[in-house]
């Protein structure tokens, strides 16, 4: 789903739900059970999400409504995914250490 939303610092609950064509509730419920989503709550309590926040309701969006996934099931995805990020960054490191290595070594040849 792609999400039509101006370019903006912040969001209204509102913004998002309407969107995503979702209810304000199903927003804030998806709050308690993803960890990826945390909005800015002003003083009375009103959420302002980020654009960061509006990415990963579209990652929520999708698993949960469109690909049909559980609650759990998409909780397992989304780990998956940073998991493979993680996984992906070490792995630059370590080649990037490797090829400096390299270099040292084809210098003192």
């Amino acid at each position: 789903m792609h999400v039509n939303l101006p370019e903006k610092r912040y969001y209204s609950i509102g913004e998002i739900a309407k969107a995503f064509n979702v209810n304000t509730s199903l927003l804030r419920f998806w709050e308690k059970e993803f960890r990826e989503i945390q909005p800015k709550k002003k003083q009375g309590g009103a959420r302002k999400y980020t654009p960061e926040d509006v990415t990963s309701i579209q990652k929520i969006y999708h698993l949960l409504k469109e690909k049909g996934l559980t609650i759990e099931g998409a909780k397992k995805q989304l780990k998956l995914k940073n998991l493979s990020k993680e996984g992906n960054l070490v792995v630059i490191q370590k080649l990037e250490q490797l090829k400096s290595d390299l270099e040292v070594l084809l210098e003192n040849l």
